[in-house]
């Protein structure tokens, strides 16, 4: 087999799981069983579910860092079986907890590891590594020279995608990789990957163990039971609105209707312009804020209603408590 058969498209691809079946030597149960799911080229996939579900175990076989014992893994129509492991791992990015980049070299030369593997010339890598510099917001001027140390934990989080992105490959493998980031930094840079995924659109597959981030990053959810079957694959609002079991209501949790209320934008809803009622004035949020955050401020604040701000932080309408709860049961 030619090298150029063990490439992969850099467009964005399907990924097919098939009846895969995961076995360790001397284990009494499969840590994935039967698994079949189907990720569309360009969504965001969130693995879920409790420890010993599999969740690792099923993304490392993407990428054949575990070696399925049964059924089939397919990126783009070709089985990963077909591939070159080597080449298979090189034409996808991976990003990790702790992001894995090496302590010892540049923040340019980290991002530049791929590229240099695959043999590009000094100008197309050095220019690669400025423009994804600059697409997580760390000019190379001013961060290609740092070494990992000098940076925030956030700022190694970019870098770690920057890197995974280097190759421009079209599958992305995320395995917890906000894990290690305190919550306000593990919220910005969520919202960063987000905006960056909206231009980017690789197909992601991605591990939490964390409900609200499934809901917030994922185009759709696969929960797995423990032993790594897959108990509910759907979108997260399809999840929360109707739980495929009592595993699955229990495992989302009782305060589902909150989190339903999470996907849902303030622009989203038909504002109000009636003038305000009571007393005081409502409290203010801006029309991206979701309806978690508006009844939440309302609840705060005594409020029946929120005024909703557009780009120009002009108020351009009204959300009153009973809107934003039809909405979130809609």
């Amino acid at each position: 087999m030619s090298q150029e058969s063990h490439k992969i498209s850099n467009s964005a691809q399907e990924i097919v799981f098939d009846h895969v079946v995961k076995t360790y030597p001397n284990s009494a149960s499969p840590a994935v069983d039967d698994l079949s799911l189907t990720v569309p080229a360009g969504e965001i996939c969130v693995l879920l579910g409790p420890s010993g579900s599999g969740k690792t175990t099923a993304l490392m076989m993407v990428n054949r860092l575990a070696e399925p014992t049964g059924g089939d893994i397919r990126i783009g129509g070709r089985s990963i079986r077909d591939l070159d492991p080597i080449q298979l791992r090189r034409s996808i990015g991976y990003v990790i907890q702790q992001t894995g980049l090496f302590p010892h070299l540049s923040i340019a030369a980290n991002i530049a590891t791929v590229p240099k593997v695959l043999g590009w010339d000094r100008k197309r890598t050095k220019d690669r590594v400025a423009e994804l510099l600059d697409l997580v917001g760390l000019p190379v001027g001013e961060y290609g020279s740092r070494y990992p140390t000098q940076l925030s934990g956030g700022q190694r989080q970019r870098v770690g995608i920057a890197r995974a992105l280097a190759a421009d490959p079209p599958v992305m493998l995320m395995d917890e990789p906000f894990g290690a980031l305190d919550p306000i930094t593990r919220e910005h840079v969520q919202d960063e990957f987000l905006a960056l995924h909206e231009r980017i659109r690789k197909t992601v597959i991605f591990v939490s163990h964390d409900i609200d981030e499934a809901v917030k990053m994922g185009d759709r959810v696969a929960i797995l039971r423990e032993g790594g079957r897959l108990a509910q694959y759907d979108s997260p609002r399809a999840l929360l609105k109707k739980p495929a079991d009592e595993f699955v209501a229990r495992f989302l949790g009782a305060d589902r209707g909150l989190k339903r209320l999470s996907l849902v934008r303030l622009s989203d809803l038909e504002l109000t312009r009636a003038p305000d009622t009571g007393t005081g004035e409502l409290p203010v949020l801006p029309g991206e804020a979701t309806l978690r955050s508006a009844l939440s401020l309302m609840v705060a604040e005594g409020a029946d209603a929120v005024r909703v701000t557009g780009d120009g932080g002009a108020v351009i309408g009204t959300a009153s408590m009973d809107a934003v709860r039809k909405a979130g049961a809609a």
